[in-house]
């Protein structure tokens, strides 16, 4: 495949979201390889590029210095032209609740490739309902990079909840070293599970934070221990409730977020429900995690996982890195779960 070959992307691959651009920006700046994108958001009630979209194409811009054509709001179109990508500190702010996590997951993969270490700090959202919370980047997804050799530590540093935000996280990235024999391989499942609760409220009544602990209590899982975490740095109020299923090799991280008008009972049934689906399944990986792997096994061409769900993501995630490298995905059911491999093309 030739590399100065522009890559064309229809944004209506797969389940038609943002992670199809968030993922041809990564892919971009480390295969030197222009891309054109139409019909972006298309599946959205609000199709074309959002505020959120806007954020991580000036951050993937920044850390490249390239300026991207079509970059508006609502814009349905896009050409980028990535330059070589620089190691240094980046501060990026928001400037709304938009996610911090989903802006760091775009960059990740081009600073891992760098040649020096990079620091990132961003401020805006670090909880909220449609994004990865900054519990679950750095309890489960940064150790499930790390099997493969992309080390990155995560810090929080304030909380920000949808929809005030005003959160802000930072990480230290260090170059990939790639090592014969390292590969993600995460396919068997944890032993001796113990599993937690966390339960976290900001300008909130106590009353809150009591009512979901009772409710956790009565479910059927064998909850250790329940964490209250009273936040007392958020600009605006926030609920979410995690659960969190540790092993001696792994930590997986469900959340369900409280809002205006959605009962605790929702908000229980739904995490604790996550939860239950995967420890029955016998999977190592949730479906949360599953999509967001492939791009490090793409870029080590190899690596396995079993995960107990193929969601939308995964396949589309899975069809716009097959645009950008030479690698294929091998999905297998055996069992009820799915052993998801990747293997040069």
């Amino acid at each position: 495949m030739n590399n100065r070959e522009t890559v064309f992307i229809d944004g209506t691959t797969g389940e038609g979201g943002g992670q199809v651009l968030r993922t041809s920006l990564a892919l971009s700046c480390i295969t030197k390889r222009s891309f054109h994108i139409e019909n972006i958001r298309a599946a959205r009630p609000n199709p074309g590029l959002s505020k959120q979209l806007l954020s991580c194409i000036q951050a993937v811009c920044k850390i490249c210095n390239r300026e991207s054509k079509g970059a508006t709001p609502g814009s349905k179109i896009l050409d980028f032209q990535p330059g070589a990508v620089q190691s240094d500190d980046f501060y990026f702010h928001i400037g709304s609740a938009g996610s911090t996590t989903l802006v760091i997951q775009t960059l990740l993969p081009a600073l891992f490739l760098a040649d020096k270490p990079s620091t990132v700090t961003i401020t805006g959202g670090t909880h909220n309902p449609l994004a990865p919370p900054s519990d679950f980047l750095c309890e489960s997804f940064l150790p499930a990079i790390a099997t493969g050799g992309f080390y990155c530590n995560c810090k929080l540093i304030k909380h920000g909840f949808f929809p005030a935000g005003g959160g802000k996280i930072s990480i230290n990235i260090q170059p990939w070293k790639k090592k014969p024999g390292r590969r993600i391989d995460l396919c068997e499942p944890g032993d001796q599970f113990q599993i937690n609760a966390r339960i976290y409220t900001a300008k909130l009544p106590a009353r809150i934070a009591q009512l979901q602990r009772k409710l956790l209590l009565q479910s059927k899982l064998n909850i250790r221990s329940i964490q209250h975490i009273k936040v007392e740095d958020s600009d605006g109020p926030g609920n979410c409730v995690m659960i969190r299923i540790s092993s001696s090799s792994r930590t997986t991280v469900f959340t369900a977020f409280g809002m205006r008008g959605k009962p605790s009972q929702k908000v229980i049934n739904e995490v604790v429900n996550l939860a239950q689906d995967f420890l029955t399944s016998g999977a190592s990986i949730d479906r949360f995690l599953a999509d967001q792997l492939l791009i490090y096994m793409a870029i080590s061409k190899s690596g396995c996982y079993i995960t107990n769900e193929i969601s939308s993501h995964l396949l589309t995630n899975m069809e716009t890195i097959k645009k950008f490298l030479s690698v294929n995905f091998r999905v297998a059911l055996k069992k009820g779960v799915y052993r998801i491999s990747c293997f040069p093309a």
